[in-house]
């Protein structure tokens, strides 16, 4: 085996396939951007300043890194509101604690789904319209959106009622 050969061998042996951040498992045989971006709350750009607060190549496989710049960039991640500004956070002023936060993993959609309760409880006009189950944002419902059953003629209904017509008769 040539030296070139035995060190990919060692390289496999040491890639992390997952890297646990903020309850979820990212592919640890992407790159770190690519890998951070699969994160609720993490889009692309957000990766790319990660990487770059944590001193990571944001190009290198994120399983192939070290201990300690993994452990930089979990830490970065988990703590985006102390590394990045403040308007590129996506929790500002939290209507509870008045805070500004950056929400990552599952606590986006738990967030999510408590700020939907509320305006429910509240009966504002967004919380009236997801209680009906319609469009929230303004979009249009006279054509679409429609969640009744069909109006229309069903045709499959036809040709079993006239098949069993036609059998009858024979």
């Amino acid at each position: 085996m040539s030296t070139e050969e035995q060190q990919d061998d060692s390289t496999e042996e040491d890639l992390q396939y997952f890297v646990r951040i903020g309850g979820a498992d990212l592919d640890g045989t992407k790159t770190v951007e690519r890998s951070l971006s699969e994160l609720n709350g993490i889009g692309t750009r957000m990766a790319r300043l990660v990487a770059e607060e944590a001193d990571v190549d944001r190009t290198a496989t994120f399983g192939l890194l070290d201990e300690a710049d993994i452990e930089a960039v979990v830490d970065v991640a988990e703590n985006l509101e102390d590394h990045v500004p403040s308007w590129m956070t996506n929790r500002q002023n939290d209507f509870f604690t008045g805070e500004t936060t950056h929400l990552v993993g599952t606590d986006v959609e738990e967030k999510r789904r408590h700020d939907i309760n509320r305006m429910k409880l509240i009966e504002s006009y967004k919380g009236v319209r997801h209680k009906r189950g319609q469009k929230v944002r303004g979009q249009r419902t006279k054509s679409t959106g429609r969640t009744e059953g069909t109006i229309g003629v069903n045709v499959e209904e036809i040709r079993e009622e006239m098949g069993d017509e036609e059998g009858g008769e024979e």
